[in-house]
This record gives C-alpha cells, sequence and structure tokens, in this order.
C-alpha cells in the first residue's frame, strides 16, 4: 500500500511539472490569434484579429514624416492664435497650407491617401477659419470629376456583355498608338451607351477649342490626337478646378504650371487660359516622352508621378510597358490611357458611334486690346459693349474685379469690336480707375484676416502699413490695405508669361544647362550635391525655396540622382548661412527645419564657429510690385528700420530704387 502511495504522489509531481512547462512556454510564446470579443458599436461578431508585422517602406515614412511635419505646423498656428499673435499664426496657417501644396506637388497620387485627407480638410479648416471664410463655396468646379467617379469605379454591373467596335473606323496614322482591349472597351461603352450626352457635350465643346489647339501642337511639335486628352481631363472647361488644387482644361498643378512659364498670383491664374494652358500642355507631353520613349507611359506620367509610375513598373516586372503595369497603378490611372484611346477613338469616327460629325459650332477666336492695371472689369465690359461676365470669358485667368497692376494688361475682346473698344477705353476717367493703396472701413463681423484675404495681402502687412494697429478692430475704423502685387515679367496674350519663347524643338536645341526660369532679383546661386536619402521636397525646405522653382532652375523633374549638383538662387544677404547646407549631415539639417518652424531665427548660426552678425548694411534694388513690407520681412528686419536707414516718411517705394537695409 506504502508503494501505491509513492506512484500516486510521483505522478501528481509530474503533472505539475508539466503544467509549468506550459505555463512558462506560454509566457515566452503568447498566441498569435487574440480572444475574440463583441464591439458594442457593430453589428454582428467581429473576427479574430491577427497580429501583424508591417515594416513601413521608405516612401510611405518619408510621406507620414512630412504630414506630421504639416500637423505641427497646424498646431503652432492654433497656439499662436491662443497668444493672440495673429503675425505669427498666419505664418504658422500660410506655412502649413504651402506644405499641403508641396506635398501635393511631389507625390500627386497622395491625394489618395487616407492621412493626407484627413491632414488637408484640418489645415484648410483653421485657413478657412483663420481668414473668415464663411461662405459655402465648393472647392471643385467643373463636371468632369463625377463623371471621373463614376467611371473609374470599376463597377461593372452596366457593361454590356460583348461589345464590338463599329464597322468601317477610319484613322489617320497616329503616333499614340489607338489599342483595343477590354479596358478600352469599357471606357467606349461608358460614352457611348450609358452616359452619351456627356460625349455630346464634348464634342460640340472641341468645335470651338479644337481648331486652336491643332494650331499650338503642330507648332510645338506634338503628336495632334493628343488634344483629345483635354476631354478626359476637364471636359473642356477653362475653369476647372480639382480639390487637389488642379486647374484648367489640362489640369495643371501650380508647380507643373510654373515649369512651362504660366504665372500664378492673386490677380491672375494662367492655368485657366486656354490659349496659353495648350502650349504648355504640349510642352509637357513633349517633355515626358522625352523620358519615356512610349507615349503611353508617357500619358501616365501626366496623371501620376515619376516615382510612383516607376515603382509599379517595377511591380509588374519591370518591364517599361503601360499595360504591364496596369494592375499596380493607382485606380485613376489606370482609367486614364483608356480613356483618352476611348475618347480620341470615338472624336475621330463620331457618326459611326452614333453622334454628329458637325455641331455647327464656331472656333475660339478673340482680338487682344492693351489696358492699363488696376481698371475695374465692370468699366471694361462696358466700354466693349458685352456683360462683365461674358468678358471674364474671354478672360478666365483673371480672378479678380480689376485686371491686374503692372504696365500694361493684353484684354482678350469678341473678334471685331477693338476698335470700338479703344475709343471708349479712352474716356474712362482716371480717378475711376483703382489705386495701390485701398482705405477699407471696418465693417460688424470682419476680422483682420477677413480683410487681408479679401485684398489679397498679408495681415503682418496689415501691421506695417498701420501704426498701433491692434487684433481687436471695431466697425467704422478705417485701416490702410496695401493691394497684392502683380506678375514680375510682361503679361502675354497667347504664350505663358514666364516662359522663354520658341518652340518644343527649338528649345530642344538649347544647351542642358540653360535655365528655364530666371534668377529672382537680389539673389546668388548655391550649387548643393545631392546625397543619399534626399528628395526635392528636403531640399526646397533646407533652403527655403519651392520644389517647382529647384525643377525649373535646373530643368529636371522630380528624380533626382546621388552626387547630382543643382543650383539654388538664395536672398544674398542670407547666402553665407546656406553655403553651409551643403556640407551639413541629414540630422543637421533637418534639426534646422524643425528650429525653424517652431520659430527660431536659424539665419544666425554659423557651424565653423564665427557669427554672422557682421553690422554691415546691405543694398536691395526694389522691383516691380514691390512692398516695403514684404521687403522687410524678406530680410528679416522692421518697417520701421528700412524707414530710418533710408529717411522714408511713409511706405511709398518703386521700382528700381536702391534701399539700404540695416543689419539685423
Amino acid at each position: 500500500m506504502k508503494h501505491i502511495y509513492i506512484l500516486i504522489a510521483l505522478f501528481l509531481l509530474a503533472d505539475i511539472a508539466n503544467a509549468q512547462q506550459s505555463s512558462d512556454t506560454d509566457d515566452l510564446s503568447p498566441p498569435k490569434k487574440m480572444l475574440p470579443y463583441s464591439n458594442p458599436m457593430t453589428d454582428g461578431d467581429d473576427e479574430v484579429m491577427e497580429e501583424i508585422d508591417r515594416e513601413l517602406g521608405d516612401l510611405e515614412k518619408e510621406t507620414m514624416a512630412r504630414i506630421s511635419d504639416v500637423y505641427r505646423m497646424h498646431v503652432l498656428a492654433i497656439d499662436a492664435q491662443i497668444q493672440n499673435d495673429l503675425v505669427q499664426a498666419e505664418s504658422h496657417i500660410n506655412d502649413a497650407f504651402a506644405a499641403i501644396q508641396s506635398l501635393l506637388d511631389d507625390y500627386p497620387e497622395i491625394e489618395n491617401n487616407r492621412r493626407f485627407s484627413a491632414l488637408y480638410r484640418s489645415v484648410m479648416a483653421e485657413y478657412r477659419e483663420f481668414y473668415a471664410i464663411s461662405d459655402p463655396t465648393n472647392e471643385v468646379e467643373g463636371d468632369i470629376y463625377a463623371i471621373q467617379d463614376e467611371l473609374f469605379a470599376e463597377k461593372d454591373e452596366w457593361i454590356a456583355e460583348g461589345f464590338n467596335l463599329p464597322d468601317n473606323l477610319t484613322f489617320n496614322r497616329t503616333d499614340v498608338p489607338l489599342v483595343q482591349n477590354q479596358h478600352v472597351n469599357r471606357h467606349l461603352m461608358y460614352y457611348t451607351l450609358r452616359r452619351p450626352e456627356v460625349m455630346e457635350r464634348w464634342l460640340e465643346r472641341s468645335e470651338y477649342y479644337f481648331p486652336m489647339m491643332r494650331e499650338i501642337f503642330e507648332d510645338e511639335g506634338a503628336p495632334l490626337e493628343l488634344i483629345h486628352l483635354s476631354m478626359i481631363e476637364s471636359g473642356l472647361v477653362p475653369t476647372a478646378q480639382s480639390w487637389a488644387s488642379a486647374v484648367g482644361m489640362w489640369q495643371f498643378i501650380r508647380a507643373t504650371g510654373a515649369m512651362y512659364g504660366l504665372e500664378v498670383n492673386w490677380w491672375v491664374d494662367e492655368r485657366r487660359d486656354p490659349v496659353k494652358s495648350t502650349r504648355a500642355a504640349a510642352r509637357h507631353l513633349n517633355d515626358l516622352y522625352d523620358i519615356w520613349g512610349d507615349w503611353h507611359l508617357a500619358l501616365a506620367n501626366y496623371n501620376i508621378s515619376p516615382r510612383g509610375l516607376r515603382r509599379a513598373i517595377r511591380a509588374g516586372g519591370g518591364v517599361e510597358d503601360y499595360w504591364s503595369a496596369f494592375d499596380y497603378l493607382p485606380r485613376e490611372t489606370r482609367g486614364y490611357v483608356p480613356g483618352f484611346i476611348a475618347a480620341t477613338t470615338i472624336a475621330m469616327n463620331p457618326e459611326e458611334f452614333g453622334f454628329e460629325s458637325d455641331y455647327g459650332g464656331e472656333a475660339y477666336s478673340y482680338d487682344v486690346a492693351r489696358v492699363d492695371g488696376l481698371v475695374p472689369l465692370d468699366l471694361l465690359a462696358e466700354a466693349a459693349g458685352i456683360t462683365t461676365q461674358e468678358l471674364r470669358r474671354y478672360n478666365p485667368e483673371l480672378l479678380r474685379w480689376a485686371t491686374p497692376p503692372g504696365d500694361s494688361y493684353p484684354l482678350k475682346l469678341p473678334e471685331g469690336t477693338r476698335e470700338e473698344f479703344m475709343i471708349a477705353y479712352q474716356e474712362i476717367p482716371q480717378e475711376d480707375r483703382a489705386q495701390e493703396i485701398a482705405m477699407h472701413t471696418v465693417s460688424s463681423g470682419e476680422s483682420l484676416g477677413f480683410i487681408a484675404r479679401r485684398y489679397g495681402t498679408s495681415v503682418r502687412s496689415l501691421y506695417e502699413s498701420n501704426e498701433n494697429l491692434s487684433s481687436t478692430i471695431h466697425p467704422g475704423q478705417r485701416i490702410v490695405v496695401p493691394i497684392a502685387p502683380g506678375s514680375m515679367e510682361q503679361m502675354s496674350a497667347d504664350r505663358p508669361s514666364n516662359q522663354p519663347g520658341g518652340t518644343t524643338a527649338s528649345r530642344s536645341n538649347q544647351s542642358n544647362q540653360q535655365q528655364q526660369v530666371e534668377a529672382p532679383p537680389n539673389t546668388t546661386p548655391i550649387t548643393y550635391a545631392v546625397k543619399s536619402g534626399d528628395t526635392i521636397g528636403h531640399i526646397a525646405e533646407w533652403f527655403d525655396v519651392r520644389a517647382w522653382q529647384i525643377r525649373a532652375w535646373n530643368n529636371i523633374n522630380n528624380t533626382i540622382r546621388v552626387g547630382q549638383r543643382l543650383t539654388v538662387h538664395v536672398p544674398s544677404n542670407r547666402s553665407d548661412y546656406y553655403a553651409q547646407i551643403d556640407d551639413l549631415t541629414f540630422e543637421q539639417k533637418q534639426d534646422l527645419e524643425q528650429r525653424q518652424r517652431q520659430g527660431e531665427n536659424i539665419f544666425a548660426i554659423r557651424f565653423d564657429g564665427s557669427s554672422s552678425s557682421s553690422g554691415e548694411a546691405t543694398t536691395y534694388t526694389v522691383q516691380s510690385n514691390e512692398t516695403l513690407g514684404g521687403i522687410a520681412q524678406r530680410h528679416g528686419v522692421s518697417v520701421g528700420a528700412i524707414q530710418q536707414a533710408n529717411n522714408l516718411n511713409g511706405t511709398r517705394i518703386y521700382a528700381g530704387q536702391e534701399l539700404t537695409i540695416p543689419a539685423r
């Protein structure tokens, strides 16, 4: 019996040891599946959650870091308003807004990113609140975006089985292959069976714009069939605007438009001009073909960033072929080339698809009259014998109530009316024309942000133009408001104002080293060698310029390589500071950027131990349409300091005037 008790005890001890070992093992290796639970916020049972180990890629890390930076600016803007520092708040708000635009410039496909969408809504909400934008205006303009949403949704319940192209289609020789496949057929069915009224509108508008487009594309040496791209880009609506701020008939974002000379300021947006934007589009498409050597890829790159397209090509096996990369492209880009092919096929054979070959429309034409800057549009319309709305249709690039400031503006008028207009124009009294400085009487409910936005200026400029101005204003108070500057260049009627003359063919024979955009005045060129991990967005932030400027100054796209030497134009009085950037580590440069965003004046920092405080004044030459406040801000000094150094009693200055800028 005693032996039996011993055996039982040994058995129990072994069982306890096994249990302990099992428990230890569980502590070391937790189960991959988490316990199921019932979520009271959803109907039904939740599925078992599994742990997922996912490492962020370099691109995702980069975009997330930049989104994080914008959120920091956003918080700083709110903090500044709590401290009642409206100037600093405005600076942070505009920095955040510019950083968002820079993200879109560098990564156009990010507009579909959920994190970016949330950031965009937050920053825009604060922007609207600060500038008292309360009107329920829709930021998207044009019917093309609703069409794209439906067409790119890839829902196939309306697809007709067995769709075949009409017989007897005829095509002139095209440089862009007009292939037929299931993706193209889907768009053909949409335009002919599901939404034929859409294509009919486009064909009617094409009779108005296509003669002009053919002339420009032929002049630039671009394939004529590419004019049909404007159909799927904007529906041939010059004022079309996407939520991501792509504008015009050819849907240029601001950075790309600037590379091809399209002027955008508070007064005008040349992306909305049919003639200027068409010439820019022809040149851009030719440049994209030079990069890829394939028109389908060039068209895809018109819609997506080079980095996004190359990523899709690598995922598709590495062959530079649009259809091989098709499944790995964003949804919109997957529909882009098939949509172009379908629209082109129909427009070249309208009757075979059930449309009219001639809708009886007139071709786009106009006269041009040179008028002064700051002339109200209603007075110009009256002189032309047309409505203000009709005058705006002839000049869709005009954004405000008057022509932009400057020596003259090329006003477009109905063909055959120029002589009569000029007679009536000479009768407009000088006192009825606007001035470069306005006196604003405050109304109830207005804020400094509201007033600044109304006149296209800044809260900082209001403070600089009005002594003892408080953040609290009251009805009846009169405030001096400087008018927003216009273009630095003489505006053209039919070519991008900032673009060198000539055609694509003639420009391609020029040296690759020739810069497409002239250096800004009072700047010094700095050379920077690209390092591993650099992006154009990074370099732009380090040198306090815009990404599109770096691309334009160096004739490049978004792709840069290690060791490549870039030219960046920086303010001459800060060239010593910027000259250091090339020798700093990535961490040092990012640290400087972070310190600057937190409000620190970093321009006095020297990494060799010296100081920038030389105590010497500099000389600055005033450019057209500059204000004293803007010059003071650019040089980091006060308006009063410049006035004292130059014996100025007021704020009026003129182009060509030399100012002494005192040392900070």
